[in-house]
């Protein structure tokens, strides 16, 4: 979940929708491509269907209720990559990671990031008294965020 895998850029050339040169900040992820893409043929996105399209965006319109967050989760452990499996909530600034399960040493582990402060996220502020607040604000949003996914335990 760190940045340099967790930011992926997303390029698109859409004639007469997308204006070229423009740069799009708001929050978006993978499972956004096939609502969007449903929504590019103008048809409806499933219900079941996790992910929002991103048509709006492109047309250069955030709307109001766009998401503040992202959930991430990785759990192919033991793997060709050996990462520990976790999980995450990220928004513009701070980011929460938790890793868990076997091969976990001391059990579960949390680090916390301010990326205003930290971009290359050299410094686990978990557990610092100042960063409270933002800890506990999302650990709630990953809450919230796995039960809206409907992640199991």
């Amino acid at each position: 979940m760190y940045e340099e895998s967790f930011r992926t850029p997303l390029v698109v050339r859409w004639p007469g929708v997308v204006q070229p040169g423009s740069i799009n900040e708001d929050l978006v992820q993978n499972i956004d491509f096939a609502p969007t893409f449903l929504g590019m043929a103008g048809l409806p996105t499933p219900a079941d269907m996790q992910g929002v399209s991103l048509v709006p965006l492109l047309e250069g319109k955030t709307p109001q209720d766009w998401r503040d967050s992202l959930y991430y989760h990785y759990y192919e452990y033991p793997g060709p990559h050996s990462v520990r499996r976790h999980e995450g909530v990220a928004d513009k600034r701070y980011k929460l990671i938790h890793f868990y399960g076997p091969g976990m040493p001391d059990g579960d582990e949390w680090e916390f990031y301010d990326l205003e402060t930290d971009p290359s996220e050299m410094h686990n502020r978990y557990g610092e008294a100042a960063c409270a607040d933002q800890i506990a604000r999302l650990k709630e949003e990953l809450q919230r965020l796995r039960s809206q996914y409907q992640v199991p335990d």
